[in-house]
């Protein structure tokens, strides 16, 4: 491809990375949209040669490609906003970084959406992190979004303009509500007298992932998936308060992972489910079983 020319509205973690990997590929980031401290100094950082400028300024400077990495729930009002002043043309690709939108959020303006399936920290550290991952794009010209793509190190995922909030929702369940629960396990070793947590999660965590991905369901381990009915009320009783509801929830849908694939019998669920579901109205059936509000159910 082309050196193309390029602008970037929203210098935060995702967009400063992303433009400096455009960089790296060949072409050339000349002005960017920073309005926070932290966002100027990732654009001194991360795009020297950048000038940092307006939003309409930096869309007109933007003569290929216009990048918005912007909020999710801002992106269809900067759009809107860039279109009504005449900062944007017809011959200018803008695409933007959100997973949960895909085109409609455009309007009448022709774009793409390139979403990323990675987190990002806004260092240079997510720039290694880049090359062989996939982004979740939705684009009428494929072309032109996979050699962009290609040109960034990654591989396309063509996801449906229909599907994206649940393709988004999929990798914010797995990596965001990860660090949640990594950090809840980390502080309940804390309250246990654990004086480094990493050290004693780092080994298990790394081969739960690895078992879940290459394994699926077949790498449930644990209580739940044995039925130890005894031991998950030994540890609802002993979490601090602020951590029960998340071990709960979590544990429920484990026990239906659990039934569902097999690892757990519904025979040896019925103590289980009594104490995941105290006030819940229990009738175990025969079979293959799901679980909803206490009750193991066969499929139909």
């Amino acid at each position: 491809m082309n050196a193309l020319t390029v602008g970037v509205i929203g210098a935060g973690r995702v967009g400063a990375v992303l433009g400096a990997a455009l960089n790296a590929a060949g072409h050339r980031v000349v002005a960017a949209a920073a309005v926070s401290a932290a966002s100027r100094e990732r654009v001194a950082r991360l795009l020297p040669e950048a000038v940092i400028r307006p939003a309409g300024e930096v869309a007109r400077a933007a003569t290929d490609l216009l990048l918005l990495a912007v909020p999710d729930d801002a992106l269809r009002s900067v759009v809107a906003g860039l279109n009504s002043t005449g900062a944007l043309r017809p011959d200018q690709i803008v695409a933007h970084t959100s997973g949960a939108h895909g085109l409609d959020v455009f309007g009448d303006v022709t774009g793409m959406a390139l979403h990323p399936a990675m987190t990002f920290t806004g260092t240079e550290t997510d720039l290694a992190r880049l090359p062989g991952i996939a982004w979740g794009v939705t684009s009428r010209d494929r072309a032109f979004a996979t050699r962009l793509v290609a040109d960034l190190g990654g591989v396309p995922e063509w996801i449906a303009e229909d599907a994206r909030p649940v393709y988004h929702a999929a990798l914010a369940h797995g990596a965001n509500h990860l660090v949640t629960l990594v950090n809840e396990a980390a502080d309940t070793l804390r309250a246990a007298g654990v004086e480094q947590p990493a050290r004693v999660l780092a080994p298990l965590l790394t081969a739960a992932l690895d078992n879940a991905l290459r394994m699926g369901d077949a790498a449930l381990t644990g209580p739940v998936s044995r039925g130890d009915a005894g031991t998950v009320a030994k540890h609802l009783d002993r979490l601090p308060d602020e951590a029960v509801p998340a071990y709960l929830a979590l544990a429920r849908r484990t026990a239906d992972r659990a039934l569902t694939s097999g690892r757990l019998r519904p025979q040896d669920a019925e103590d289980l489910l009594r104490v995941l579901f105290p006030v819940a109205d229990f009738a175990p059936r025969d079979g293959v079983a799901t679980v909803a509000d206490g009750t193991v159910r066969s499929p139909a």
